[in-house]
């Protein structure tokens, strides 16, 4: 039995929009994507989730300041955003300047650079071992998980913008400050 074009691009149709009526698979719940990264020298890993993107080699503008973690200014898609090095912001930079960059969900924009890009890899959300936040560059590193028999902290991007505010002397607009 043949099928016309008319019948299978209907079917098509309904099955995607069947798709949106359908819970969230269970799989993502169980499972974290993770960037294995390294910065100065130390091993770590991003949650995917919690970056927007991934560049390697991207030109950064140098800028001069105080702060020696912010390597400078990039473009991305006519918006200008400032990059810093994960390594100097963790409080270990390295000698070389950083060849990777992530952009950080959220807003305002945000790039973190670090030096070697080790893989993407899933891992079962059971294997995270979580931590309590901390103050300063240590609040920045919540959790660790094994990699290839290794461990390695896990960097929370949003924690590490609260860190980069706090050492550029922006006041983040809480509840508390708004009243």
């Amino acid at each position: 039995m043949t099928v016309s074009v008319a019948d299978r691009i209907a079917r098509l149709r309904l099955d995607f929009d069947r798709s949106f009526a359908e819970p969230v698979r269970r799989h993502d719940e169980e499972h974290v994507e993770l960037l294995a990264v390294h910065a100065g020298g130390r091993p770590y890993a991003l949650r995917l989730a919690q970056t927007a993107g991934l560049h390697p080699d991207r030109p950064v503008t140098p800028l001069p300041g105080p702060l020696a973690a912010l390597l400078g200014l990039a473009g991305f898609a006519g918006t200008v955003i400032p990059v810093y090095d994960l390594s100097a912001l963790l409080g270990h930079p390295g000698p070389d300047r950083p060849r990777w960059m992530v952009l950080a969900v959220g807003a305002p924009p945000l790039g973190l650079a670090f030096h070697e890009l080790d893989g993407h890899v899933r891992v079962e959300a059971e294997a995270i071992v979580d931590e309590e936040p901390a103050e300063g560059q240590r609040g920045c590193l919540r959790g660790m998980v094994r990699l290839d028999g290794a461990p390695r902290l896990i960097v929370d991007v949003p924690a590490t913008r609260a860190l980069v505010h706090a050492l550029a002397g922006h006041i983040q607009v809480t509840e508390e400050t708004r009243r």
